[in-house]
């Protein structure tokens, strides 16, 4: 494991346990607001670990991570979270650029995303980071506002 700040690795099973709980600190706090439990919430962790969809960071401890799946023309952005004790931290932007750069060692030429509606900071979070608003729309109890960011070729 690297000693750099917020090294980026992929999550083994031991993490599983750190997965869960930093996904749970961080989306609990939308569930007064939007009425039901965010979908990573109820994320299977340890299936999604098992498949290498999931990046961590934090050095012993799993403070922030991100569920990327690459599809067949873009990686899909399915979680970013940080722990509510590392924010400002810098984590969400360092995991935010390992995104697009992972997105290019795999020659894909976009990110995509979504968000709650509900989840209004996201909505000025995700621009100031490159993504355009492409659609919002229901999927089933989520009212979401998908997002892409297109990389330029380097």
């Amino acid at each position: 494991m690297s000693s750099e700040p917020h090294a980026i690795r992929r999550a083994t099973a031991a993490d599983v346990p750190a997965v869960k709980a930093v996904t749970d600190a961080a989306y609990h706090p939308y569930i007064a607001r939007i009425g039901v439990v965010p979908q990573p919430m109820e994320a299977d962790h340890a299936a999604n670990v098992a498949a290498g969809l999931v990046h961590v960071t934090g050095n012993p401890q799993v403070i922030g991570l991100v569920v990327v799946e690459a599809r067949r023309d873009h990686l899909f952005l399915d979680s970013i979270a940080v722990h509510p004790d590392a924010h400002g931290q810098g984590v969400g932007r360092v995991l935010l650029t390992f995104v697009d750069e992972h997105a290019r060692a795999l020659g894909l030429p976009e990110v995509r995303l979504y968000t709650n509606a509900l989840m209004v900071e996201n909505q000025k979070l995700y621009p100031r980071y490159g993504y355009d608003v492409v659609e919002r729309r229901a999927d089933g109890p989520y009212d979401r506002i998908h997002y892409r960011k297109r990389l330029a070729r380097m």
